[in-house]
């Protein structure tokens, strides 16, 4: 899997602009990301904070994380923009029945592909090699652009779940 989303991002947004991650609890086939990309153009294309255009950007990355993000450098992003981004949200989780708002489930990438783990199930995926502290694991808890950039993928050991789940034993490259 190639793990080069950054060349994807929009160059002329600021380094703050806002972020939001939606993990797909499953793949999407190939169908269903043609139509969630063409969602995601026309909702950028109309996304408005109080009758004003929003600098937005939206992309389906790795068949399973919708990204959203918005310049606020340009306009501000209202409580009501950011309903509709939700609102959009939940349509693709009825139409493609998907879950997007379950943070209980962890994403990493083993053997070149996206794995869901339940966080219930962490310490015994760690325990038993399943995953270590340089496996790579998708922090969707990133909220700019720069954050996106440099500590969306990032290996156990370097994220939150280090100092909860990792302990000497069971790090790797520590």
């Amino acid at each position: 899997m190639n793990t080069s989303h950054t060349e994807l991002l929009p160059a002329d947004f600021a380094d703050d602009s806002r972020v939001w991650i939606y993990q797909a609890s499953r793949l999407f086939m190939l169908s269903e990301a043609l139509v969630i990309e063409e969602m995601l153009e026309n909702f950028v294309k109309d996304w408005k904070s109080h009758g004003t255009p929003v600098k937005g950007y939206a992309n389906l990355f790795y068949g399973q994380f919708i990204v959203l993000m918005a310049d606020e450098s340009a306009t501000g992003v209202s409580g009501c923009s950011t309903d509709s981004s939700v609102r959009l949200i939940k349509d693709i989780e009825q139409r493609f029945g998907v879950t997007m708002f379950d943070r209980l489930n962890l994403a990493f990438q083993v053997k070149g592909k996206v794995q869901i783990v339940p966080m219930a199930q962490l310490s015994y995926a760690l325990e038993n090699g399943f995953l270590d502290g340089d496996s790579l694991y998708f922090n969707n808890t990133i909220q700019t652009k720069e954050e996106l950039e440099k500590n969306w993928i990032i290996p156990v050991k370097n994220s939150w779940l280090s100092s909860k789940y990792l302990h000497t034993d069971t790090r790797a490259g520590v």
